[in-house]
């Protein structure tokens, strides 16, 4: 059993923001795989499955997400080789993404939680980049990341989306 868990921030306000991105890739995953519906929130998120794996959006809010992962590790006995975390990260450029199969948080506020719920930081996480040092450097690290994607940058997530999906596939 593998557990995919994007993150993000529950409720339509946060829709297409770059904390949101986790969210998104798992969406986008799920069309185009033709998936379920996202089931009603167990273990505060909301979840599917689809063959040996679970996809969760955890609803606790982003800087908790690492309740939501936890509960469905313990209950389902994942392995921590097993849970991949799909975020977002403003320090990777838009338009790329970077796998590590273990590491620190990085400043991710989520990365954090998780790490705190499960006492380890050995577990895979797929970092995808929402960099724009410009737009970074008016708005400031928290409105940033609370920030949609710009014109372009949304006219770009289609093929970007599209490669994510096929990373997640890979691992």
């Amino acid at each position: 059993m593998k557990l995919i868990v994007g993150l993000g921030n529950p409720g339509p306000e946060y829709n297409f923001t770059r904390h949101n991105f986790g969210f998104l890739a798992l969406d986008f995953y799920a069309k185009i795989h033709n998936l379920e519906p996202w089931q009603k929130p167990k273990f505060h998120a909301l979840w599917l499955k689809s063959g040996d794996k679970i996809f969760i959006k955890p609803q606790t809010f982003y800087n908790d997400s690492g309740r939501a992962v936890a509960e469905f590790a313990n209950f389902y006995k994942i392995p921590l080789e097993n849970i991949l975390i799909i975020c977002d990260d403003f320090n990777l450029p838009f338009d790329s993404f970077r796998y590590r199969a273990k590491g620190s948080s990085g400043g991710n506020n989520g990365l954090k939680s998780i790490s705190e719920y499960l006492h380890t930081t050995d577990f895979p996480r797929l970092r995808l980049g929402t960099g724009n040092d410009k737009l970074r450097q008016k708005l400031g690290d928290v409105d940033f990341v609370l920030s949609r994607f710009t014109p372009e940058e949304k006219s770009s997530l289609p093929d970007l989306l599209s490669k994510i999906a096929a990373e997640i596939d890979r691992l």
